[in-house]
């Protein structure tokens, strides 16, 4: 159940990959992330959110958000930046970097990625790292990204990880090294793989107790309802409905959604329909009675004064602006 809620919320999102760094390094080096806006245009024009990844190949590491502590990464792991906060990856900890320009990223799109950058100066390599990004939806309404770290690691390169992660690594590797057609579409499709394996491995390692929407996937009650409200947002979901579905008082429901969510489940449903609609208004040419019926409304005005009110836009508003990359 708490994987079909998942699997709901990155199908509405657009979650999407694109330019790839294929990083050679000798120490001392450092690098700085650039800034968003020269990055999300060139993914995903229209979204809002950035991911920013980077693959241990060989070598080690350190991975660090601006002002916060070093982490070290070893070949097999790798790191995640949900924010895409500013960050800097190094070959030692507390080494400075300055962002890149807007001139390197016009030659990395002028060539066929993966683009390579060479940080070894012709010595032998230390460290190799695959980075790359991921662009998403945040808006109207993203709990997964509300609810993940800024900062995620993972693998587990002592015991040789042969999970999706560690296969992740070793087709990167490949398709790096190999530069054959279609390496870049590979790159992407593997990219976004890789996002959703990590993000299952954070959500198997939650202590107890925790809050918040991942721990409610995990809940036997709560998981449940999410995930019906996910598989049919449509439907005239009550409170007293969705508690007999999971087994439940309607109190007991009530209570341990809020507990762990955030918000009781009806304002929950009326948030998801939103995030729906948005993505319906992005990737169809659905009318808008359609996209009202479709997510529970009984009617177009009724289905608009909804979305402006969460919005700030009407639904047609919100249409032209995506199409428009605004």
């Amino acid at each position: 159940m708490a994987e079909d809620a998942l699997s709901d919320v990155l199908k509405t999102v657009r979650l999407t990959g694109a330019t790839y760094f294929d990083v050679v390094a000798q120490e001392p080096w450092s690098v700085h992330s650039p800034a968003k806006d020269l990055i999300l245009p060139r993914i995903l024009p229209g979204a809002d959110h950035l991911i920013a990844y980077h693959v241990v190949i060989a070598g080690r590491c350190y991975a660090s958000l601006i002002g916060g502590e070093a982490v070290p990464l070893e070949a097999g792991e790798v790191v995640v930046f949900t924010n895409s906060d500013p960050h800097i990856m190094s070959s030692r900890a507390g080494l400075p970097a300055e962002p890149p320009s807007a001139d390197f990223f016009d030659l990395a799109d002028s060539v066929r990625l993966p683009f390579q950058v060479n940080l070894a100066e012709g010595g032998e390599a230390t460290a190799r790292l695959v980075c790359g990004y991921l662009a998403c939806d945040s808006r109207p309404f993203n709990p997964l990204l509300e609810a993940l770290p800024p900062m995620l690691k993972a693998g587990d390169p002592r015991r040789n990880d042969t999970g999706w992660l560690g296969q992740f690594i070793h087709f990167a590797v490949a398709e790096v090294a190999d530069r054959r057609a279609g390496s870049e579409s590979v790159l992407t499709k593997l990219s976004e793989l890789m996002f959703i394996d990590v993000v299952r491995r954070y959500i198997e390692t939650l202590p107890e107790p925790r809050t918040g929407w991942l721990a409610g996937l995990r809940d036997p009650a709560v998981g449940k309802a999410l995930a019906l409200v996910h598989a049919r947002p449509s439907f005239s979901w009550t409170i007293e409905g969705l508690a007999r579905q999971c087994g439940v008082s309607r109190s007991v429901l009530a209570e341990r959604f809020v507990q762990l969510v955030g918000v009781p489940p009806m304002h929950y449903l009326a948030r998801w329909r939103m995030q729906v609609a948005s993505e319906m208004l992005n990737r169809r040419n659905l009318n808008m009675a359609a996209i009202a019926s479709e997510i529970g409304y009984e009617s177009e005005a009724a289905f608009s004064r909804s979305f402006k009110r969460t919005m700030g836009v009407t639904p047609s508003a919100w249409r032209q602006g995506m199409r428009s990359g605004g």
